[in-house]
């Protein structure tokens, strides 16, 4: 069975840089939150964000991005727990005609929490029915060409 995939194509922005040029580490979380918030979109789970802060991430840098590079960041939801949900990612440079190349990779987990005291809660059951009946959208390296 397919994940439930979000991919985000965007470009690495001067505001995302450090006076170098370079992709600040920060810049990973906000291209990945944009891939997962396009997934949550796609399966019509809007109030997803609120009820889900992150409760652990970790990434792993394997080469700069630079102000302008094109790039693809792709999330897969890879274990959905009775509270818990955790996510893979990846960041890609492509889309210049260049072969593609691995920036970052990473994992995170989610925790669903109630309203009302903010403590742990289950996932709504139609959100895992939501999760459960999404193919994926793809994802993974950008495609090359020119």
């Amino acid at each position: 069975m397919s994940r439930p995939t979000g991919t985000y194509r965007g470009r690495v922005e001067w505001v995302d840089t450090d006076a170098a040029g370079i992709y600040h580490n920060t810049a990973v979380a906000r291209y990945v939150e944009a891939a997962e918030a396009e997934l949550m979109r796609r399966l019509g789970l809007p109030g997803y964000f609120p009820a889900a802060p992150r409760v652990r991430y970790e990434v792993s840098f394997e080469t700069p991005l630079r102000f302008g590079d094109e790039l693809v960041a792709t999330v897969r939801v890879t274990r959905i727990g009775r509270t818990s949900m955790t996510f893979d990612f990846e960041v890609w440079r492509g889309g210049d005609g260049a072969p593609p190349v691995r920036a970052a990779h990473g994992r995170y987990v989610t925790v669903h929490l109630d309203g009302v005291e903010g403590r742990p809660s289950p996932w709504p059951g139609d959100w895992l029915a939501a999760l459960a009946e999404d193919g994926g959208s793809g994802g993974g390296a950008p495609a090359t060409g020119g």
